[in-house]
């Protein structure tokens, strides 16, 4: 062997640094609620909107460095990516930083109906409550949503309508990201007639009242049916007796044509 390589044999190897880990990766929702998603008028872009009901589930984690909030909007008899419909919510108490993910961007199935901005305004609340002289990381945009003007217009507007402060470093708005702000500065309003907590006791008033409404419409299909049997017997009666009148016009002309001819 050469020294060189008698050196690097015997040198003790030097580990590259390893990346920081968040703790409570694998945190599971803990507590959850119910959301109405009011209906709506058929969107031209994501197609027809009806009453939806979906679960909202969220868990806290606290530690003396950090802190997370991870929430999920679980769709009944329907499955979504693991990214879909998630967003976490990092607090590092050294730096005083907040920041959201998944990084890639906050994925949210069915479209149009509200509940990215329900998603973001209840991180908003929970951040602003505990920490809000903390600062949240500004966040590079992703190019694939300013393809769409329209959907870049509704991007925009619906992280401005929040408090964040979108900038742009191209003329075509294809470059674009969020500064940093202040939590207190930001806004933890979404559209309430969009979507709508519903309680324990809401939800069994709604069935019951929808159960109720079954049994009326039961007992009107039950006398409409009644009807249409009447209807049924009645027709069947009328159509027996135009027979027997048809038969004996055919036999009363049959008998005074034979009386006619044997005269």
């Amino acid at each position: 062997m050469t020294d060189t390589q008698n050196s690097t044999d015997t040198a003790p190897e030097q580990d590259a640094p390893e990346a920081v880990e968040r703790p409570w990766a694998d945190v599971h929702t803990e507590h959850h609620k119910m959301l109405r998603l009011a209906p709506q008028q058929t969107d031209r872009v994501t197609g027809g909107r009806p009453l939806r009901f979906v679960e909202f589930g969220y868990a806290e984690r606290n530690n003396k460095g950090q802190s997370l909030l991870r929430m999920v909007i679980q769709l009944p008899g329907q499955r979504v990516r693991k990214e879909q419909n998630r967003l976490d919510v990092w607090v590092d108490h050294e730096t005083k930083r907040v920041s959201f993910g998944p990084q890639s961007s906050v994925q949210i199935e069915p479209l149009n109906r509200g509940l990215g901005r329900f998603l973001l305004a209840q991180a908003i609340s929970w951040a602003r409550k505990k920490w809000p002289h903390y600062k949240v990381d500004g966040v590079d945009l992703a190019s694939k949503d300013a393809l769409s003007e329209d959907t870049r217009l509704r991007r925009d507007h619906f992280l401005r309508i929040q408090g964040f402060d979108v900038v742009y470093t191209d003329a075509q708005h294809m470059k674009g990201s969020v500064k940093d702000v202040q939590v207190e500065d930001l806004l933890a309003d979404w559209n309430t007639e969009k979507v709508q907590f519903v309680e324990i006791l809401e939800a069994a008033q709604m069935l019951q009242q929808a159960e109720q409404n079954l049994a009326e419409q039961e007992v009107k299909l039950r006398q409409h049916e009644d009807k249409v049997s009447k209807y049924k017997r009645e027709d069947t009666g009328l159509r027996f007796t135009i027979t027997c009148l048809v038969a004996f016009c055919v036999f009363q002309a049959g008998l005074l044509i034979w009386i006619a001819t044997h005269r």
